[in-house]
């Protein structure tokens, strides 16, 4: 059962999302939160699989909730997904940078909420390919320079697993694209993300263009 809370301060989109979610099997509502700061409380009372955090919310906004969730090892098995009225923008960027596992737009597809409460409940990135390139092309291509990361402690192989995890590679398509298996691409992945202390897949596309190890707009080789 996947356990979710919902945080979100308009009470109208909670119910239609709670009455979403519990028709669900194999899904189950475990809290609601009416901002940032209920939410985080409410997640450390409940310890949910997945958190659906709106971005902006009263008394603490959904950036800072990540934040604190993300840092607080008790809560290390939270997901969270950033609820956006707005699709990419700077707000969503800053909360993947904070920790969360990805975002989905209010508006989206019934079906299409549900596929991301189970991706992101599995620890995947809810990120498309079209959605990362568009989401980095907008946002990292304002920064100056790039991010000092320190990716020299990467093997070549394992720099060139991030660079295909940042342009939305499955590890399926990891594979099939360097001709190994989807278990040696999943192993690359995982010891690429501990080295960096990185939290999730999210995080490393992120750390990826902030390091300039790939580029916006740039071809997949």
């Amino acid at each position: 059962m996947i356990r979710v809370l919902l945080a979100d301060d308009q009470a109208l989109i909670r119910a239609g999302f709670r009455a979403l979610l519990s028709a669900e099997d194999d899904i189950e509502v475990v809290a609601e939160a009416a901002d940032g700061e209920q939410a985080v409380a409410l997640a450390l009372r409940h310890l949910p699989d997945v958190a659906l955090v709106d971005v902006q919310m009263p008394v603490m906004d959904g950036i800072e909730a990540t934040r604190r969730i993300a840092a607080d090892e008790r809560l290390s098995g939270v997901h969270v997904v950033i609820l956006t009225n707005y699709g990419l923008d700077e707000y969503v960027f800053e909360a993947l940078r904070a920790g969360a596992g990805g975002f989905l737009v209010k508006d989206t597809e019934p079906a299409d909420l549900l596929q991301g409460v189970r991706v992101a409940a599995r620890g995947d990135a809810l990120l498309s390919p079209a959605i990362t390139r568009r989401l980095i092309s907008e946002y990292v291509a304002r920064r100056p320079e790039p991010f000092p990361v320190g990716l020299e402690i990467l093997t070549n192989r394992e720099r060139e697993v991030v660079a295909l995890v940042a342009r939305g590679l499955s590890n399926d398509e990891i594979a099939a694209h360097m001709v190994i298996s989807p278990a040696t691409a999943k192993t690359h992945v995982s010891r690429a993300m501990t080295k960096l202390g990185v939290r999730d897949r999210a995080q490393l596309v992120v750390l990826a263009y902030e390091s300039g190890l790939v580029t916006p707009r740039g071809p997949l080789t």
